[in-house]
């Protein structure tokens, strides 16, 4: 069981990685569960990137102000400038984004953007579409139902990854390690992620050493319909507002002009702030109204929100929908540089949202997360495959580790609480310390390694957000708590 490359993932950037690694390269991705069970799927805004070499300059100045001054300006002058490339490739390759009847390509305006430039597929369901389209370009095997539980590594350098598969361990060896395994949703009791994104990948890392940073910067989404039993939320596009949707209480008030000058179309930090704070004040409900919208264009340009709304029972868009905040994305992760390489272990990398290349900084700018698995995960191969030497394997026991107990699953949902309670949309000092101190108590029963992984994960977000004590972006922190 030698590869020359392993991924683990199969969203956007684990897939795009896969179409770019040669046909004779003997490469494995490695998926845990089906296929469509990645946030990539859930993408329904679409995917932003520089126009044109003019507008170069303004997505770099847009992703930074979303940034809070905190994005490295070589990793977002990275992603901007190769923007443009990888989606005309996609084009290429035979991808069909949303155009118009002659054949134009269709931009949409978002949240912070400071003009059209998102392009969508299948009006509401550009991750859907993109992630179909790179499955059937994808040339190379994968496993499924398989967890990645254990990293291959000895003085600073990756072999391979220990795989559980149909309840059994066993280790597979590569020259090469991709992680694209995603975010953190399932830490949180209210998400939009896809229900098996559980941070396994970042609390293994924790477990080897390897860093992790900006683990305190994690995205809420404002937009989010969370009145129902699953735990995955519908998410309610920021698209919707960069269209004509706008956000009102139980009195039809648009108080988010109390909070910013740009009302829906402030970033997202500001907006779920808003919300937060609003409801709090007043006791009041919010809710998404689709007032400005004309029924054909509406069930035409956001075709799977109308249809799931009305299996919900609302009306749209003649009906305002209830919405609150709730976790979207993890912006902190798996430090990397711009080539994907994680520091410090040789033939080892990370794309995606699993990553940290803070080209994102403080709050991701609406629709830069399709884009940076694309350039990312582009850059990452063309590193693979520029050093690709000769590799002598070391072999690795097998870890015999019991993956879960019959309690876990309590204890899970009980993480899940204290995070959305303590370390959510505001935070506190006296709140952070509460679930830090929950968090170790849990870490010191006895528990599965899969737990582990959960916790080990959801402790190094605290941390991180106990030792930023100012607030920025997404991190936001009451003062005197």
């Amino acid at each position: 069981m030698r590869y020359d490359v392993i991924i683990i993932g199969a969203g956007v950037a684990g897939l795009y990685a896969a179409m770019h690694l040669p046909k004779d390269k003997k490469v494995l991705i490695i998926n845990k569960r089906e296929t469509f069970k990645c946030n990539s799927f859930y993408a329904q805004g679409g995917v932003a990137l520089a126009v044109d070499k003019e507008d170069v300059s303004a997505h770099i100045k847009d992703t930074l102000d979303a940034g809070d001054g905190l994005c490295s300006e070589d990793a977002v002058d990275v992603l901007s400038k190769n923007s443009r490339e990888v989606i005309d490739e996609l084009i290429e390759r035979g991808f069909l984004f949303d155009s118009d009847d002659d054949g134009n390509l269709l931009y949409t305006k978002e949240a912070a953007h400071s003009r059209e430039r998102i392009l969508h597929a299948g009006g509401d369901a550009t991750g859907r579409y993109m992630h179909y389209f790179l499955l059937s370009q994808n040339p190379h095997p994968m496993l499924t139902d398989a967890r990645v539980v254990d990293l291959l590594i000895k003085d600073g350098e990756c072999y391979g990854v220990t795989v559980l598969d149909h309840r059994a361990s066993r280790n597979i060896y590569a020259k090469d390690v991709i992680i694209a395994s995603g975010g953190v949703g399932s830490l949180f009791e209210f998400h939009t992620n896809a229900p098996c994104i559980s941070a396994d990948m970042q609390g293994l890392c924790v477990l080897k050493g390897i860093e992790l940073e900006r683990m305190e910067m994690m995205q809420f989404h404002p937009t989010v319909y969370v009145n129902s039993d699953y735990a995955q939320k519908q998410l309610l596009t920021e698209a919707l507002r960069g269209e004509g949707a706008t956000i009102e209480d139980e009195s039809g008030r648009r108080f988010l002009f109390d909070y910013d000058d740009r009302g829906e179309l402030a970033s997202r930090d500001i907006v779920s702030k808003a919300i937060y704070d609003h409801s709090k004040k007043t006791g009041m409900k919010v809710y998404l109204s689709f007032a400005n919208f004309e029924y054909q264009y509406f069930t035409k340009r956001f075709p799977n929100i109308f249809e799931n709304l009305q299996l919900l029972g609302f009306n749209v868009p003649y009906e305002r929908v209830p919405i609150s905040p709730a976790f979207h994305y993890a912006i902190g992760g798996i430090k990397s540089d711009l080539d994907g390489s994680v520091p410090n272990v040789k033939s080892l990398y990370a794309i995606g949202e699993v990553a940290s290349t803070k080209v994102h900084g403080a709050n991701r700018l609406a629709s830069n997360s399709l884009l940076e698995g694309l350039v990312f995960a582009k850059k990452a191969v063309e590193k693979i495959l520029r050093s690709q030497t000769s590799k002598e394997f070391v072999e690795f026991e097998v870890s015999d580790e019991v993956m879960s107990l019959k309690d876990d699953k309590l204890k899970k949902n009980l993480l899940r609480k204290i995070m959305w309670d303590n370390v959510s949309i505001v935070r506190t000092k006296d709140g952070l310390n509460d679930a830090l101190s929950q968090i170790n108590d849990i870490l010191k029963e006895k528990i599965g390694k899969l737990l582990k992984f959960r916790l080990l994960t959801a402790k190094e977000i605290v941390l991180a957000a106990l030792a930023r004590e100012e607030s920025i972006g997404v991190h936001f922190i009451k003062k005197g708590q």
